[in-house]
């Protein structure tokens, strides 16, 4: 008997508000141990199937699961400690210092009021250099450029340690050199065993990371199956309204449009 999906959703159905769905009859399984990508344009609804997956929003139909069971019956505590979002941006009123700010990312693993110990502020600093942003750890994140916090976010999430990474749009921001640092980091996340899923409007990246592929039509439809079934000039075109064109070299796949 094959291990559950580390995330799977079946037929759900959202609206938001009384609108027409935002999601409808959404299907798919994320194989651990894997990358997935949900790909589509700007306001298909890629946000929202990460919010349906984390909890924080509530579909009007179907079932989402969470490593075999029903997401649920899941705590919020329990949540925390099995999957982390990187979000787009996240606003803070407080003067946190890079350290402080990434240690709450312990917060699901602690009691009530508990402070954070010595191996949490050891798996913190971990993931400030497994992000490249350990010098920073004690500078203000009000001073951080817009690359360096998506970062911060990063470790943040890391700090979780999550089974479940669900990143969003996470290459925004971030130069060539930390993109690359991103792309490698989520790659060696794959080869420890560890499931990630990432929204992008890209396909570059998609290309650059993903086994399987999630296309979100705008209109709430949407395809989902092995990246190599997935990924090709037909599919891509009818996702972006326009020609375009994939090809191979040196064994990596690009996109022509």
């Amino acid at each position: 008997m094959s291990d559950p999906a580390a995330l799977a959703f079946s037929e759900v159905f959202f609206t938001h508000g009384g609108d027409a769905p935002r999601i409808r009859n959404c299907s798919f399984e994320v194989p651990e141990g894997s990358i997935t990508a949900i790909l589509g344009p700007n306001g298909a609804g890629k946000t929202t199937l990460l919010h349906l997956a984390l909890g924080w929003l509530q579909p009007d139909g179907g079932r989402i699961s969470l490593f075999g069971r029903d997401l649920d019956a899941f705590t919020p505590r329990q949540r925390g400690t099995t999957q982390s979002l990187l979000p787009q941006k996240e606003p803070t009123g407080f003067e946190f210092t890079v350290l402080e700010y990434v240690l709450l990312g312990r917060a699901p693993h602690l009691k009530p009021l508990a402070a954070p110990g010595e191996r949490d502020i050891r798996i913190a600093t971990n993931a400030l250099s497994r992000t490249t942003i350990l010098p920073l750890e004690y500078q203000s994140i009000s001073r951080l450029s817009g690359g360096e916090t998506q970062l911060l976010l990063l470790a943040r999430s890391l700090t979780q340690e999550p089974k479940l990474l669900l990143l969003d749009e996470p290459m925004n921001h971030l130069d060539l050199r930390h993109r690359k640092g991103m792309l490698e980091l989520l790659l060696d996340w794959r080869a420890a065993g560890k499931t990630s899923v990432l929204t992008t409007h890209n396909p570059e990246t998609a290309a650059a990371l993903a086994d399987h592929l999630i296309l979100v039509f705008p209109g709430g439809g949407m395809v989902c199956g092995a990246f190599a079934e997935l990924f090709t000039g037909e599919h891509l075109s009818a996702l972006y309204g326009l020609p375009i064109r994939t090809f191979d070299h040196d064994g990596r796949c690009y996109v022509d449009y």
